[in-house]
Parts: C-alpha cells; structure tokens; sequence
C-alpha cells in the first residue's frame, strides 16, 4: 500500500462511479483542489459512506496515484446536514462548493478558500442572515482571496455600500458574516459584486441557475 497522507479538507463534489465507488472533489488546505476515490463508498455499511457527502468537512485520509487520490478513511468534524433539511440552503451550498472548485488548482494551498467555504455554510445555517447577504459577501470574499477584484466599487455607490465593500474586502473571514444591510445599500452593493464578478470570473454556474429559479 502507498503511504497514506492525512489533509484537512471538504467534499465540493460527489458522483457514483459504477456499481459501489464515489468520484469526489475535495478543497483542501494544503493540496488545493484534487479529486480522490471512494472505493465501496455506496455499499451499505462502508465506512466512507458518510465521509462522500457533499458539504462533508474534516480531516481525510488518502493514498496519492498519478492521476488521482484513493480515500480510506476520514473523520468528519461538520456534515452541514442542516442545510441538506433546505432546499434553498443546499442551492447555496452547492453554488458556493462550484464556485470554490472553479478557483480551486492542485497543487496550491486553499487554506482560506477553506476556511471561507466553512464560515460560509455556517453563515446559511443562521436565520438572522438573509442568505442573499451571504451569496454577495462569499461572492466578493473569495474573488478577494484570489486577488480578482479592484480595490473600490467599479459602480457607484453610497457611503454604507462603499464601506461594506471594504469591511469584505479586509476583514478576517471569521469576522466577515457580522453586519446586515439597508434594502437600498444591500442593491448597490450586490449590483458592485455583480459587475466584478462578470469582469473577473468567465463561467456559468450551474448551479446558480438552479438557485436563481427557486428564489
């Protein structure tokens, strides 16, 4: 058996593979985005069975190939069911992990894309938190986190949108999910992370198409 390596880490994305396997990709904070095999993960008893949940964060345990990882096994600190209970929670969710995996590369650390995703999800999970807020303020953060932004708004914008604009851009992640927004300061603002998001990220998400149906 190859030696095995211990990362810290989240399921983005899991798929069946045949009869009983799990294709998934992970965010992690060392090797950056990397997809990683579940063998047996769909048959009923697996160990890996819960560890191959999208959203699933904790530490994982896996071999290295050429081309890929194999995962033995995985403790699990934070399965984010609560958003699996919601459907509008887990569109979020699922376009917030898409996002991640777009700016994801193997090969180079994700420590804060990471933590970002983390907080994130919590933030979903908090009912005083419109989960719009949330979307914008992921949204900004993690095109910040990639250096794809510019330092004030590329629209204009009030004195309150402004400064929301920077608190995103500077505030530690953990600080980030603490302030709400005026109607009218919260559309300037969401309109700001609009246009950068069209100047600096060239996808479609999938995903946000579904979401942008249902709310």
């Amino acid at each position: 058996m190859r030696d095995l390596i211990q990362t810290t880490g989240m399921v983005l994305y899991a798929a069946p593979v045949g009869e009983f396997d799990k294709r998934l990709i992970l965010l992690t904070g060392d090797r950056g985005k990397i997809t990683a095999f579940a063998r047996g993960a769909k048959r009923t008893g697996s160990l890996l069975r819960a560890a191959s949940r999208p959203f699933a964060f904790g530490i994982f345990t896996l071999s290295e190939t050429r081309d890929a990882y194999n995962l033995y096994g995985a403790e699990i600190e934070n399965y984010f069911e609560g958003l699996e209970q919601d459907v509008e929670c887990a569109c979020y969710a699922s376009y917030f992990a898409e996002f991640a995996e777009y700016f994801g590369r193997e090969g180079l650390e994700a420590r804060e894309m990471l933590r970002l995703l983390y907080q994130s999800f919590r933030a979903l999970l908090k009912p005083a938190l419109p989960n719009k807020l949330v979307q914008r303020i992921f949204e900004l953060k993690i095109m910040v986190i990639n250096g794809e932004y510019t330092e004030d708004p590329p629209l204009r914008a009030g004195d309150s949108a402004r400064y929301a604009w920077q608190y995103v851009i500077y505030a530690p992640i953990e600080k980030l999910y603490t302030f709400l927004l005026k109607e009218d300061t919260f559309a300037q603002f969401a309109a700001n992370v609009e246009r950068n998001k069209r100047a600096y990220v060239d996808k479609s998400f999938h995903s946000l198409e579904i979401l942008q149906t249902i709310t």
